[in-house]
């Protein structure tokens, strides 16, 4: 069989399109990130607290 004599396309430096687009999803992804560690944290907290869901009285002894 005969070889591929074609040269083959190496891959220049990334452009700034491709830098902007790196950089931006680099700060969304640790954004991300924090919000996911900061909801784990709030969940762990609040697991041992009842929820307040603001539909009813807090205190049913309290009933007019």
């Amino acid at each position: 069989m005969a070889e591929d004599t074609a040269p083959r396309k190496t891959r220049a430096k990334p452009s700034g399109r491709e830098d902007r687009l790196k950089a931006a999803l680099k700060a969304n992804m640790a954004r991300r990130k924090a919000q996911a560690r900061k909801r784990a944290a709030q969940d762990a907290g609040a697991a041992g607290q009842p929820q307040n869901t603001g539909t009813g009285p807090q205190d049913p002894e309290q009933e007019d």
